[in-house]
Protein backbone atom coordinates (compact mmCIF):
# COMPACT_ATOMS: atom_id res chain seq x y z
CA UNK A 1 0.00 0.00 0.00
CA UNK A 2 0.94 3.68 -0.87
CA UNK A 3 2.95 5.75 1.84
CA UNK A 4 1.46 8.91 0.60
CA UNK A 5 1.15 11.39 3.23
CA UNK A 6 -1.58 13.40 1.56
CA UNK A 7 -3.58 14.66 0.03
CA UNK A 8 -5.53 11.64 -1.10
CA UNK A 9 -9.17 11.90 -2.16
CA UNK A 10 -11.11 8.73 -2.06
CA UNK A 11 -13.56 6.96 -3.57
CA UNK A 12 -15.62 4.22 -1.43
CA UNK A 13 -18.00 1.18 -2.60
CA UNK A 14 -19.83 -1.07 -0.11
CA UNK A 15 -19.67 -4.59 -1.96
CA UNK A 16 -22.09 -6.75 0.48
CA UNK A 17 -19.70 -6.22 3.41
CA UNK A 18 -16.04 -5.29 2.37
CA UNK A 19 -15.69 -1.84 1.51
CA UNK A 20 -13.37 -1.08 -1.32
CA UNK A 21 -11.42 2.27 -1.54
CA UNK A 22 -9.74 3.51 -4.78
CA UNK A 23 -7.16 6.75 -3.83
CA UNK A 24 -5.82 9.15 -5.75
CA UNK A 25 -3.61 11.38 -5.09
CA UNK A 26 -3.28 14.72 -6.89
CA UNK A 27 -1.48 13.34 -9.78
CA UNK A 28 -3.90 10.45 -10.25
CA UNK A 29 -4.03 6.62 -9.50
CA UNK A 30 -2.29 5.79 -5.95
CA UNK A 31 -3.48 2.74 -4.85
CA UNK A 32 -7.04 0.47 -3.92
CA UNK A 33 -7.68 -1.37 -1.16
CA UNK A 34 -10.11 -3.72 0.91
CA UNK A 35 -11.49 -2.80 3.93
CA UNK A 36 -13.91 -5.00 6.09
CA UNK A 37 -15.04 -2.30 8.42
CA UNK A 38 -15.74 1.56 7.46
CA UNK A 39 -13.94 2.33 10.93
CA UNK A 40 -10.37 0.72 9.45
CA UNK A 41 -10.98 2.56 6.54
CA UNK A 42 -11.22 5.95 8.31
CA UNK A 43 -8.37 4.89 10.19
CA UNK A 44 -6.04 4.55 7.58
CA UNK A 45 -7.46 7.77 5.71
CA UNK A 46 -8.22 9.89 8.90
CA UNK A 47 -4.57 11.99 8.51
CA UNK A 48 -4.27 11.93 4.69
CA UNK A 49 -8.22 12.10 3.19
CA UNK A 50 -9.04 15.48 1.59
CA UNK A 51 -12.21 14.08 0.43
CA UNK A 52 -13.64 10.72 1.10
CA UNK A 53 -16.62 9.66 -1.29
CA UNK A 54 -18.77 6.98 -0.26
CA UNK A 55 -21.63 5.09 -2.39
CA UNK A 56 -24.29 4.99 0.89
CA UNK A 57 -26.81 7.35 1.91
CA UNK A 58 -25.77 10.18 4.52
CA UNK A 59 -28.53 12.08 5.75
CA UNK A 60 -31.70 10.26 6.86
CA UNK A 61 -34.94 10.96 7.22
CA UNK A 62 -36.40 10.26 10.68
CA UNK A 63 -40.10 9.88 9.50
CA UNK A 64 -42.70 11.53 7.50
CA UNK A 65 -43.69 10.39 3.99
CA UNK A 66 -41.45 12.55 2.05
CA UNK A 67 -38.27 11.43 1.21
CA UNK A 68 -34.91 12.60 0.56
CA UNK A 69 -35.16 15.22 -2.53
CA UNK A 70 -31.27 13.88 -3.72
CA UNK A 71 -33.00 10.14 -4.78
CA UNK A 72 -35.91 11.96 -6.81
CA UNK A 73 -33.36 14.02 -8.65
CA UNK A 74 -30.89 11.41 -8.96
CA UNK A 75 -33.70 9.19 -10.65
CA UNK A 76 -34.35 11.97 -12.96
CA UNK A 77 -30.90 12.53 -14.31
CA UNK A 78 -30.14 8.89 -14.89
CA UNK A 79 -32.89 7.88 -17.47
CA UNK A 80 -32.66 3.96 -17.14
CA UNK A 81 -30.35 3.67 -14.55
CA UNK A 82 -32.80 5.77 -12.28
CA UNK A 83 -34.26 2.19 -10.98
CA UNK A 84 -31.17 1.50 -9.43
CA UNK A 85 -31.45 4.32 -6.85
CA UNK A 86 -32.71 2.65 -3.18
CA UNK A 87 -34.86 5.13 -0.79
CA UNK A 88 -32.58 4.35 2.48
CA UNK A 89 -34.49 3.33 5.37
CA UNK A 90 -35.58 5.71 8.10
CA UNK A 91 -33.16 6.37 10.75
CA UNK A 92 -34.62 3.68 13.38
CA UNK A 93 -34.91 1.61 11.14
CA UNK A 94 -31.13 1.48 9.94
CA UNK A 95 -30.49 0.01 13.72
CA UNK A 96 -32.79 -3.33 12.92
CA UNK A 97 -31.73 -6.34 12.60
CA UNK A 98 -34.23 -8.14 10.90
CA UNK A 99 -36.15 -7.51 7.83
CA UNK A 100 -39.69 -7.77 9.17
CA UNK A 101 -39.54 -5.16 12.44
CA UNK A 102 -37.01 -3.03 9.80
CA UNK A 103 -40.31 -3.15 7.55
CA UNK A 104 -42.74 -1.86 11.09
CA UNK A 105 -40.52 0.37 11.92
CA UNK A 106 -40.52 2.02 8.44
CA UNK A 107 -43.93 1.82 8.05
CA UNK A 108 -44.88 3.18 11.36
CA UNK A 109 -42.48 6.39 10.82
CA UNK A 110 -42.90 7.10 6.66
CA UNK A 111 -46.08 5.46 6.10
CA UNK A 112 -44.38 2.92 3.68
CA UNK A 113 -41.79 0.02 3.65
CA UNK A 114 -38.14 -0.94 2.53
CA UNK A 115 -36.67 -3.45 -0.30
CA UNK A 116 -35.14 -6.29 0.75
CA UNK A 117 -32.24 -4.11 -1.34
CA UNK A 118 -32.38 -1.56 0.70
CA UNK A 119 -32.60 -3.48 4.24
CA UNK A 120 -29.13 -5.24 3.03
CA UNK A 121 -27.25 -1.63 3.18
CA UNK A 122 -28.93 -1.15 6.50
CA UNK A 123 -25.60 -1.74 8.70
CA UNK A 124 -23.46 -0.52 6.47
CA UNK A 125 -25.80 2.91 6.40
CA UNK A 126 -26.16 2.55 10.04
CA UNK A 127 -22.12 2.36 10.75
CA UNK A 128 -21.64 5.52 8.00
CA UNK A 129 -23.75 7.41 10.34
CA UNK A 130 -22.34 6.64 13.56
CA UNK A 131 -19.28 7.45 12.16
CA UNK A 132 -20.20 10.98 11.20
CA UNK A 133 -22.05 11.42 14.18
CA UNK A 134 -19.52 10.76 15.91
CA UNK A 135 -16.13 11.83 14.88
CA UNK A 136 -16.17 15.72 13.19
CA UNK A 137 -12.85 15.21 11.15
CA UNK A 138 -14.85 12.07 9.34
CA UNK A 139 -17.84 14.42 8.90
CA UNK A 140 -15.83 16.85 7.15
CA UNK A 141 -14.30 14.65 5.00
CA UNK A 142 -16.81 12.24 3.92
CA UNK A 143 -19.92 13.13 1.39
CA UNK A 144 -22.84 11.01 -0.17
CA UNK A 145 -21.98 10.09 -3.91
CA UNK A 146 -23.70 7.72 -6.38
CA UNK A 147 -21.50 5.77 -8.72
CA UNK A 148 -24.25 5.58 -11.97
CA UNK A 149 -24.61 9.62 -11.43
CA UNK A 150 -20.98 9.91 -11.52
CA UNK A 151 -20.81 8.03 -14.88
CA UNK A 152 -23.67 10.07 -16.00
CA UNK A 153 -21.94 13.15 -15.42
CA UNK A 154 -18.54 12.40 -17.01
CA UNK A 155 -20.40 10.95 -20.56
CA UNK A 156 -22.78 13.61 -20.85
CA UNK A 157 -25.93 12.08 -21.37
CA UNK A 158 -27.58 8.71 -19.90
CA UNK A 159 -26.09 5.50 -19.40
CA UNK A 160 -27.83 2.52 -21.54
CA UNK A 161 -26.95 -0.49 -20.05
CA UNK A 162 -26.89 -1.84 -16.41
CA UNK A 163 -23.38 -2.45 -14.71
CA UNK A 164 -24.05 -6.17 -14.17
CA UNK A 165 -23.63 -6.78 -18.08
CA UNK A 166 -20.62 -6.92 -20.55
CA UNK A 167 -22.25 -3.82 -22.60
CA UNK A 168 -22.24 -2.27 -19.13
CA UNK A 169 -18.66 -2.61 -18.50
CA UNK A 170 -17.80 -1.57 -21.62
CA UNK A 171 -20.13 1.65 -21.46
CA UNK A 172 -18.64 2.38 -18.18
CA UNK A 173 -14.45 1.46 -18.98
CA UNK A 174 -14.92 4.02 -22.07
CA UNK A 175 -16.72 7.03 -20.14
CA UNK A 176 -13.88 6.93 -17.68
CA UNK A 177 -11.32 6.21 -20.83
CA UNK A 178 -13.04 9.30 -22.23
CA UNK A 179 -12.35 11.68 -18.86
CA UNK A 180 -8.82 10.63 -18.22
CA UNK A 181 -6.99 8.38 -20.68
CA UNK A 182 -5.31 6.78 -17.96
CA UNK A 183 -8.24 4.96 -16.47
CA UNK A 184 -8.01 1.61 -17.99
CA UNK A 185 -4.82 1.14 -16.75
CA UNK A 186 -5.93 2.36 -13.39
CA UNK A 187 -8.95 0.30 -12.86
CA UNK A 188 -6.62 -2.96 -13.50
CA UNK A 189 -4.06 -1.74 -10.90
CA UNK A 190 -7.07 -1.47 -8.84
CA UNK A 191 -8.40 -4.83 -9.69
CA UNK A 192 -5.56 -6.20 -8.73
CA UNK A 193 -5.23 -5.12 -5.55
CA UNK A 194 -8.51 -6.95 -4.34
CA UNK A 195 -6.44 -9.91 -4.59
CA UNK A 196 -7.66 -12.21 -1.53
CA UNK A 197 -11.34 -10.52 -1.66
CA UNK A 198 -14.35 -11.26 -2.90
CA UNK A 199 -15.04 -8.28 -4.95
CA UNK A 200 -16.87 -7.90 -8.52
CA UNK A 201 -15.19 -5.80 -10.95
CA UNK A 202 -18.38 -3.67 -11.04
CA UNK A 203 -17.62 -2.65 -7.30
CA UNK A 204 -13.80 -1.62 -8.47
CA UNK A 205 -15.33 0.40 -11.28
CA UNK A 206 -17.83 1.98 -9.24
CA UNK A 207 -15.20 3.25 -6.51
CA UNK A 208 -12.96 4.38 -9.53
CA UNK A 209 -15.51 6.69 -10.55
CA UNK A 210 -16.16 8.40 -7.10
CA UNK A 211 -12.22 8.41 -6.93
CA UNK A 212 -11.98 10.69 -9.82
CA UNK A 213 -15.32 12.52 -8.92
CA UNK A 214 -13.68 13.36 -5.11
CA UNK A 215 -9.99 13.86 -6.86
CA UNK A 216 -9.46 17.80 -8.56
CA UNK A 217 -10.12 17.57 -12.49
CA UNK A 218 -12.23 19.15 -14.93
CA UNK A 219 -15.54 19.77 -13.99
CA UNK A 220 -16.77 21.41 -10.88
CA UNK A 221 -18.20 19.56 -7.67
CA UNK A 222 -21.56 19.80 -7.16
CA UNK A 223 -24.24 18.16 -5.60
CA UNK A 224 -28.23 17.41 -5.81
CA UNK A 225 -29.64 19.31 -4.99
CA UNK A 226 -27.32 22.17 -5.62
CA UNK A 227 -27.91 23.73 -1.93
CA UNK A 228 -28.59 20.29 0.08
CA UNK A 229 -30.91 20.21 3.07
CA UNK A 230 -29.46 18.79 6.96
CA UNK A 231 -31.27 16.08 8.58
CA UNK A 232 -32.29 16.34 12.17
CA UNK A 233 -28.85 15.29 13.16
CA UNK A 234 -26.69 18.14 11.26
CA UNK A 235 -25.27 15.78 7.78
CA UNK A 236 -26.39 16.88 4.47
CA UNK A 237 -28.84 15.11 2.46
CA UNK A 238 -27.18 15.36 -1.06
CA UNK A 239 -25.52 13.41 -4.06
CA UNK A 240 -21.92 14.77 -4.90
CA UNK A 241 -20.84 14.45 -8.41
CA UNK A 242 -18.13 16.61 -11.35
CA UNK A 243 -19.41 18.28 -14.50
CA UNK A 244 -19.11 21.62 -15.79
CA UNK A 245 -22.90 22.28 -15.52
CA UNK A 246 -25.37 21.35 -13.12
CA UNK A 247 -27.21 17.84 -14.16
CA UNK A 248 -30.58 18.99 -13.06
CA UNK A 249 -32.28 22.37 -13.62
CA UNK A 250 -32.89 23.08 -9.80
Amino acid sequence: MSETEGPLYVGVDWSGGSWVAVAFDPSGFDHAAVFEEVGDLWVRYEEVAERVLVDLPIGLVEEGEEGRRCDELAREVLGPMGRTVVTPPVREATRKRRYPAAQRVNERKAGRGITERAFAMSDAIAAVDELLRNVPEAHAAFAESNPEVCFRAFAGEPLEHSKAYAAGYAERMRTLAQYDRDAPPAVQAAAASTEGHEVAVADVLDAMALAYTAAPGDGTLRTLPADPPTDAKGLPMGITYRADAPLDSE
